[in-house]
């Protein structure tokens, strides 16, 4: 949590991106959000207007998953035709570390 909040620089090897919840790490890969991610690799569509055809889902509710997928890591927006933003897909799997217990401190017994 120290590196999430920019007290500390991850070593190599480290993830980069971490969820303060499993519940917001499920919201974000929501079988509609990775269904949207299957659509921006196959489809390759030329716009977030094009994309918004695509899936039938609002173009301000597009831009805001991506944008917090885009934070993730997982796309980024390129400068397309125009003013026009076009959603390219840059990981196509996620790895997840998910502690089922917390950890205890050397030499505590809780």
């Amino acid at each position: 949590m120290r590196i999430a909040k920019g007290e500390e620089r991850p070593t190599p090897g480290e993830p980069t991106v971490w969820f303060a919840s499993t519940m917001s790490f499920a919201k974000l890969l929501s079988p509609a959000n990775c269904e949207l991610l299957r659509l921006i690799r196959e489809q390759e569509p030329d716009s977030l207007e094009e994309l918004a055809q695509i899936t039938g889902r609002a173009k301000s509710n597009l831009s805001r998953t991506l944008k917090t997928m885009a934070a993730c890591g997982l796309v980024r927006m390129e400068k397309g035709k125009g003013l026009r933003l076009v959603p390219r897909l840059i990981h196509d799997r996620v790895e997840l570390v998910l502690p089922l217990v917390k950890r205890r401190k050397k030499g505590t017994r809780k």
